[in-house]
């Protein structure tokens, strides 16, 4: 053991107690499978998510997401590849991701769901490809509540960039709500002659 694993030991991201080598402990490692959602349909695209947007898994996601945790990274891509894994083997060619907007990522210091596809990547030994830009800055999802405005919200702001004609692709973000962010995304890459868009997320609500 390092002189550092003694000093800044890994940490379970969801309940915060030492693990030593592993991602995550023993405790909350069977209670995340007990509760695994699965895939569901959402607005005709099919997702799949490890975790529910709830209690401390929640809490984790908030620390990385806008507190600049990234202990928790390693642990979150391995979850979402294992998801992926299981539900979608053999079914994508390559893997991208639902960009932030240049204002946000200068203010956010780094794309959140861009680093999650990075993570997840790392464990089959490849590399996301960037696919898409979000062309225009717009309010956060999270302050709208209805689904008519979370929908309007996003049309037409993002752009695919380089050829995804035939490509069978994985979208990864973050949470998925209502599903519009990721509509509008699987939208635009069907329109450019994506064979196949699944959907990949690291949480979703209930």
């Amino acid at each position: 053991m390092s002189i550092l694993d003694l000093l800044f030991p890994r940490r379970c991201p969801f309940c915060g107690k030492p693990v030593g080598k592993k991602l995550l402990c023993d405790s909350c490692r069977e209670m995340l499978q007990r509760k695994e959602p699965g895939v569901i349909t959402l607005q005709g695209m099919r997702c799949v998510s490890p975790l529910f947007y709830e209690g401390n898994e929640r809490r984790a996601i908030l620390r990385y997401k806008f507190n600049r945790k990234m202990g928790a990274l390693d642990c979150f891509g391995r979850l979402m590849a294992q998801s992926a894994a299981q539900e979608f083997s053999g079914e994508f060619d390559t893997v991208t991701w639902v960009p932030v907007s240049q204002k946000r990522l200068r203010e956010r210091g780094y794309d959140q769901a861009r680093l999650l596809a990075q993570s997840m990547c790392r464990n089959w030994q490849t590399e996301p490809e960037s696919l898409l830009c979000k062309t225009v800055d717009t309010p956060a999802q999270s302050g709208l509540k209805r689904v008519e405005e979370r929908r309007a919200n996003v049309l037409g702001v993002y752009e695919v960039v380089q050829p995804v004609y035939g490509k069978r692709i994985l979208l990864v973000d973050d949470i998925v709500t209502t599903g519009a962010t990721l509509h509008e995304c699987v939208r635009v890459l069907n329109e450019a002659g994506a064979a196949e868009v699944l959907c990949l997320t690291l949480a979703r609500r209930r």
